[in-house]
Parts: C-alpha cells; sequence; structure tokens
C-alpha cells in the first residue's frame, strides 16, 4: 500500500468522523431549539451532512452513481429549505396581523399618471 493510499484512507475515516460529531451536535441542535427558525436551519445542516457523507461514501467505494445521489439529495434539501422560509415568513406576518400574501393581492397593482406620479 503506497503512502497515497494511506494517506486516503485516514482522510475519509477523520471525515467520517467528523461528519458523525457534526451529525450528533446538529441532532442536538435540532431537539433544543429555541426557535422554528434553528431547527430549520438544523435541518438543512443534516442535508449538507449527509450529503457530505455521501460524497465520502462514494469516495471509498469509487461508485459515481453515490454522487447523483448527493447531488438529488443537495436539490431537494434546498427546495425544502426555501418552502420552510417561506412558512416562517408568512406565519410571522400572519401573527404580526399584516394578512400574509393576501393583503398585497388585494391592494392590486399601484398606477402612475403620464408624469410619472402615483395616481391614487
Amino acid at each position: 500500500m503506497s503512502w497515497t493510499d494511506r494517506f486516503l484512507e485516514i482522510s475519509i475515516v477523520v471525515s467520517l468522523v467528523a461528519f458523525l460529531v457534526a451529525f450528533a451536535l446538529i441532532v442536538l441542535r435540532l431537539v433544543r431549539g429555541p426557535t422554528l427558525p434553528d431547527r430549520i436551519l438544523s435541518l438543512d445542516m443534516l442535508v449538507t451532512i449527509a450529503v457530505g457523507f455521501i460524497a465520502v461514501i462514494a469516495v471509498r467505494t469509487e461508485q459515481s452513481t453515490y454522487v447523483d445521489v448527493a447531488i438529488a439529495l443537495g436539490l431537494v434539501g434546498f427546495l425544502a429549505t426555501v418552502a420552510f422560509a417561506r412558512y416562517v415568513i408568512n406565519r410571522g406576518l400572519n401573527e404580526e396581523g399584516e394578512g400574509g400574501e393576501a393583503a398585497v393581492v388585494e391592494d392590486g397593482p399601484a398606477t402612475t399618471n403620464s408624469t410619472g406620479d402615483n395616481a391614487s
């Protein structure tokens, strides 16, 4: 076994241990997170850790199929984060009594006259 193979094996083991520690800390934040945005951020980080873990496994097994799975998981995780963020924003607007997006739609577009002044 050459020194490059040995270095790769040590790097893989260190990476997997680091991902395991990060995963445990993020699960702790998910459980203890005092607010909903903390929990959403921890879920996003869990997806990121899972993508990294899958990438390390792909290097170790030399299977490129794992990379495709990691990319798909990353895209799904991104969409989930955007959906959660939108939920939190709409929830915050509704709790403040501003009505969320429905109020914006009901107002309609602003109109301007030929001089550029608002016609309201």
